[in-house]
C-alpha cells in the first residue's frame, strides 16, 4: 500500500529534517490559485521563487472557481492572514482542458456510482472543464475580482507556466 511507503518516507525525514517555527502568515503577503496537476509539485514554487512560508497556495482541478470554496481561501488568506496580492497560475497540457462530462458519468457508473445521484449534479459544471488554458485563467481571475467579498484595491494576476520548461507568461496583469 502506498500508505506504508509514504509513513516509511516520513519516519526518515522526521529523522534527518531540521524544523523550525514559521508564521501562518504568507511572508511575501502573497496568495496563489492553481491547478493540483502533480506535475506542479516541486516544480511551480522553484519557477516562482518562493519557499516555506512565503505564499498561501490553493490547489484544485483546473486552477477553476466552481463554487465558493476557492473565493472563500482567498479571502481568508487576505482578511486574516495577511495577503495583499492574487495569482491565479494555470497551466499548459491541463488535464482539465477538454474534460469531458460524459466519460466521466460513464467513469463513475463504471465504479459503482448510482445514476440517481450522478443526475443531481450538472457534471459539466461541477467538474469545472474548460477548452483553452489561458482563457480560463482570465474567466477566474475576473470571478475574483467580482466576488463582492474581494476589496478592489488587491491586485489579482493570471499568469500561465509552461509544464515542461517552467516559462511564466502574464495574461493578466493588475498593477
Amino acid at each position: 500500500m502506498m500508505l506504508d511507503e509514504i509513513l516509511e518516507n516520513n519516519k526518515k525525514f522526521v529523522e534527518e529534517f531540521e524544523g523550525e517555527k514559521l508564521s501562518h502568515h504568507p511572508q511575501k503577503k502573497l496568495v496563489i490559485l492553481t491547478c493540483m496537476d502533480c506535475r506542479l509539485t516541486g516544480f511551480l514554487e522553484p519557477a516562482l521563487g518562493i519557499g516555506r512560508g512565503d505564499a498561501k497556495i490553493i490547489k484544485n482541478a483546473g486552477n477553476n472557481i466552481v463554487d465558493e470554496d476557492a473565493i472563500r481561501s482567498i479571502a481568508a488568506a487576505i482578511f486574516n492572514l495577511g495577503a495583499e496580492e492574487v495569482m491565479v497560475i494555470g497551466h499548459t497540457d491541463c488535464g482539465m482542458a477538454g474534460s469531458d462530462a460524459k466519460k466521466l458519468e460513464n467513469t463513475m457508473l463504471e465504479r459503482g456510482i448510482p445514476q440517481e445521484e450522478i443526475d443531481k449534479y450538472d457534471l459539466k459544471s461541477w467538474i469545472g472543464g474548460f477548452k483553452d488554458e489561458k482563457e480560463n485563467v482570465l474567466d477566474n481571475v475576473d470571478k475574483i475580482k467580482n466576488h463582492p467579498l474581494i476589496p478592489n484595491d488587491v491586485p489579482i494576476h493570471g499568469l500561465m507556466i509552461d509544464i515542461v520548461s517552467g516559462e511564466l507568461e502574464i495574461v493578466s496583469d493588475d498593477r
